[in-house]
């Protein structure tokens, strides 16, 4: 049997090629799909969803639904300027930079170079002067590279997808907001009526103590109830600008930027009445959040083959051609031409097991992103779902408190009109314009909440952007 030492050079050669790749078999995962959520077909609040056959509605600028030029003026200027989109569209540019990156390492690498030496060696003196270019391309045979670009490029897609996130939420919040400082001028207004029919009341009671009818309790009564509904007053005008401010930083703008432009009273907006919603599984594949954390899971995959890759054997091919002489002159002479030509082969050997753990790593943050996909789905189901009970409860309280609304000022009207003509006490009336300011203000807050839901509701469904196809 023939001694290791005496087997040719050649053969040894091949012996430990074929171990270098019988030991890089591949550990990258096969599957790739997505992982298994189990996705309603229906919603179970709400009404289930559209009937059977209608088209769901398109809500990719769902604020327009509320009729209402000065909150679609004030979405459109956020998604300009607002601070959070300018980071998002700068993430955005940064993969499909990374993208051209490691695309470029799929294509040859030349480079161009000149240089001029003079040395000295005992009494000589000698020049040298050279030129040339050199080349260089690596065979992408295992696929490493095209790994790294495919996962650039889902890392671009889960940026993009991303920003488009931004772009719904800060939709939502410009609308809530808006919707919240309506609410408050309606709430304000309320107050300023109510206090102005108190101090009406407090006229009257200041009236008959000087006629000797009433005593200066029933008149220090009413005065109390006129001074806590002034002490409201200040407390809603603080929120009103605060919300006024929140809009002008929301949209790109100082403080007070939006002053003039919110100040004048308007009513909360709603949005038309006829809505069809989209199934569970069309909105999932609607909201940007989820297309993000589809990619991330595209882009992890990529990296684990990547990985594995790097395990096998890497090859590459050089060369390099240019001139070189002793003067500048003898540049030009045939005999100054030199090129050169290499090839080489890098075999993985014993690396501690270290590309074999890099491959680990891939797969760990492989499977962190298929969890991060289903919390994100199933986040995305809870969202929906919540929307929607939170809009059927907010309406059917609505509609009561309208109801109890104008018995209040009925029995409120009622109350004064007999308190003057002296056949009621003044507690009656007292009691009857504290349940008034108490329900209007309800009114007023539940109308605003009903719009607000409406937008929570349009964001949960992805909507504020649109799908590219």
């Amino acid at each position: 049997m023939p001694t290791l030492r005496a087997v040719p050079w050649r053969r040894a050669a091949l012996i430990w090629c074929v171990l270098a790749v019988t030991g890089c078999a591949s550990l990258a995962p096969t599957e790739g799909t997505l992982p298994e959520v189990a996705v309603p077909a229906a919603w179970s609040a709400g009404g289930g969803g559209t009937a059977q056959g209608a088209a769901a509605t398109s809500l990719a600028q769902w604020w327009r639904r509320f009729d209402d030029a000065v909150l679609t003026t004030l979405v459109e200027q956020a998604v300009r300027a607002n601070t959070s989109v300018r980071t998002a569209q700068s993430a955005l540019r940064q993969a499909r930079a990374q993208v051209d990156v490691q695309s470029a390492g799929l294509l040859p690498s030349v480079g161009a170079s000149a240089s001029a030496q003079r040395s000295r060696a005992s009494n000589s003196t000698g020049n040298t002067f050279q030129a040339g270019f050199d080349a260089s391309w690596e065979p992408d045979v295992f696929g490493r590279l095209r790994s790294g670009v495919s996962a650039s490029e889902a890392d671009a897609r889960a940026a993009e997808a991303s920003l488009a996130d931004v772009q719904v939420s800060l939709a939502a919040e410009v609308a809530v907001n808006y919707i919240e400082m309506r609410g408050l001028q309606q709430r304000l207004a309320i107050a300023r009526s109510n206090l102005a029919s108190q101090q009406e009341t407090l006229q009257i009671t200041q009236w008959r103590l000087q006629a000797g009818l009433t005593t200066s309790l029933v008149t220090e009564q009413a005065r109390a109830a006129a001074e806590q509904t002034a002490a409201q007053i200040p407390s809603l005008e603080a929120s009103l600008a605060q919300s006024r401010y929140s809009l002008a930083v929301l949209t790109g703008q100082v403080p007070g930027a939006l002053d003039a432009t919110l100040a004048a009273n308007a009513a909360v907006p709603q949005p038309t009445a006829e809505l069809a919603l989209a199934i569970p599984a069309e909105t999932l594949r609607q909201r940007p959040d989820v297309r993000a954390a589809e990619q991330r899971i595209a882009a992890a995959l990529a990296r684990v083959s990547q990985a594995d890759a790097a395990r096998y054997p890497s090859f590459s091919l050089g060369g390099s051609l240019g001139l070189r002489a002793l003067t500048l002159g003898a540049l030009s002479g045939g005999s100054a031409v030199t090129s050169a030509l290499l090839g080489s082969v890098s075999i993985p050997l014993l690396d501690g097991g270290a590309a074999r753990a890099q491959v680990r790593v891939q797969s760990a943050a492989l499977e962190q992103a298929r969890v991060a996909y289903e919390a994100t789905v199933l986040t995305a189901l809870q969202d929906v779902e919540n929307a929607l009970v939170a809009l059927r409860g907010d309406r059917e309280k609505l509609e009561r408190l309208t109801a109890a609304a104008d018995a209040a000022r009925n029995a409120a009207l009622l109350a004064q009109q007999r308190y003057s003509s002296g056949l009621i006490d003044f507690q009656a009336v007292l009691e009857t314009q504290r349940t008034l300011l108490s329900t209007q203000e309800s009114v007023a807050t539940t109308t605003a909440a009903v719009a607000a839901d409406h937008v929570r509701l349009y964001k949960a469904m992805g909507g504020g952007w649109a799908v590219a196809e």
